[in-house]
């Protein structure tokens, strides 16, 4: 028995339909099953299916009742410590990407660029936007985090 992959990533989101949009129009996910359940003062959720059908984000709108990692921020400056950090995408061009979240709401957050990790090095083409709703979001092409891949 072993874990086959990350199943979804749940969000709460301020402006539930503005959420689903930018999602759908800028990262390409589909609109998959949409449901309510009041016991959890769940009034919409819905499950946003990602272009490789393999991961979902999970989309709760703003007064659902669920578990949750961390608090509520207060403010867009206010850093939940425990609580997830960023969603990273791959995409096949960084900088188009980051130009078509700006140009539908995101800001800008770390310019496209590239990066030198670790040794031996590893090189990362990465740009990060806070999406329209907070979520930090890292645009990233094709990497092998894979050391066993890598000759020594």
């Amino acid at each position: 028995m072993s874990v086959k992959g990350l199943s979804h990533v749940a969000i709460q989101a301020r402006d539930y339909k503005a959420t689903i949009t930018f999602y759908i129009e800028v990262l390409g996910f589909k609109l998959g099953h949409h449901w309510s359940l009041p016991s959890f003062q769940i009034k919409e959720a819905s499950m946003l299916i990602s272009p490789d059908q393999r991961t979902c984000i999970e989309i709760f709108d703003n007064d659902a009742v669920i578990p949750a990692q961390g608090k509520k921020a207060l403010s867009e400056e206010d850093i939940a410590h425990g609580a997830l950090l960023h969603l990273a995408f791959y995409v096949d061009n960084v900088d188009e990407m980051y130009q078509k979240a700006l140009t539908h709401g995101a800001k800008a957050f770390i310019e496209p660029d590239s990066l030198s990790l670790g040794e031996p090095a590893i090189l990362v083409r990465n740009a990060i936007i806070h999406s329209p709703n907070g979520e930090v979001i890292e645009f990233i092409e094709d990497v092998d985090f894979d050391m066993s891949t890598h000759t020594k």
